[in-house]
């Protein structure tokens, strides 16, 4: 089973993810016309694929899904594309943030993912929304849904309803977390011992994994790469299963998925080679391993040349 690659090929084509978000090397690009906005790649109705190109790229630049791309053009494995080809780009439907609103709540709401709304809208950890902000929605299988409009705003913003982990999985929060302590100094910690079985960069058919998988027991104890703060600790993000988000000095971010179980919760400081976590099966594998992420801001690099 293919597993760790980029949520945004995870919601269309395979089994695990990637917390993937676009980085500024990865930005848009017109393949239609020279010094096209931001705005035109997110509102456009097709696209010329351009050399280079793939459905994953495409509909990355586009914020959309790769199954929107697949399925509106009926493209068949291995989703080969050629220079030239004229491709359908579906839109869907906004949201408009309101007051107290937060991602979970909104993808409930829609019946989508609050991980895939975020990747779509390029919104990074610690996953911050704003009232008026417009959002696009996806489906909660990854693709983009279409809709004449959304469902009624309710009179009050009900709290999400989530499975408990040990310490309690909560929703995402407003509320900023302390500042990270300072890096030990040196290269990252290896999170477990176990056998890569997934490794970072580019796979076939287009796909990404932002990270590694390391295989490893079930119940094994998971380490802090580096000092940081918990920024995010729970199971809310469609195929990750509980999830810990290490915020560390220097804006590097952690993620670690997959667990059996959370040692710690949201806005904890922890210290590199503390325990945080044991490896577990949560989320989209059927095999006990650990997704572990490295980002510097939002752009995610290979853990190899950072680990030790």
């Amino acid at each position: 089973m293919k597993q760790g690659f980029a949520l945004l090929a995870l919601l269309a084509l395979s089994a695990c993810g990637g917390l993937s978000f676009p980085s500024s090397s990865d930005g848009p690009r017109s393949v239609n016309r020279p010094g096209a906005s931001s705005d035109a790649f997110i509102n456009a109705t097709a696209v010329k694929v351009g050399r280079g190109d793939t459905v994953y790229s495409i509909a990355r630049r586009h914020k959309l899904s790769p199954r929107d791309i697949i399925d509106a053009n009926n493209l068949r494995p291995p989703y080969e594309l050629t220079v030239g080809q004229r491709l359908e780009l579906p839109r869907g439907r906004l949201h408009t943030v309101q007051s107290g609103e937060y991602l979970a709540l909104i993808a409930k709401r829609y019946n989508s993912d609050a991980f895939a709304i975020a990747r779509v809208n390029g919104i990074r950890a610690p996953y911050t929304i704003y009232p008026g902000q417009q959002l696009r929605i996806p489906r909660g299988s990854g693709g983009t849904e279409v809709a004449s409009a959304p469902p009624p705003a309710p009179s009050a913003a009900p709290s999400a309803k989530v499975t408990p982990t040990r310490p309690s999985a909560t929703p995402p929060s407003k509320t900023p977390v302390p500042q990270p302590p300072k890096r030990s100094g040196g290269k990252f910690g290896w999170p477990v011992d176990g056998k890569v079985i997934s490794s970072y960069g580019s796979k076939d058919k287009g796909l990404h994994n932002d990270g590694i998988n390391i295989a490893a027991p079930r119940g094994t104890l998971v380490k802090a790469s580096e000092n940081g703060v918990v920024a995010y600790a729970g199971n809310e993000i469609r195929g990750f299963g509980n999830l810990l988000l290490i915020k560390h000095d220097g804006g590097w971010v952690t993620a670690y998925a997959h667990n059996d179980e959370l040692l710690v919760k949201r806005g904890d400081k922890v210290a590199k080679g503390q325990k945080i976590s044991r490896v577990g099966s949560t989320g989209s594998v059927s095999e006990p391993q650990l997704h572990f992420e490295l980002r510097k801001g939002s752009t995610a690099v290979d853990p190899h040349k950072y680990l030790m």
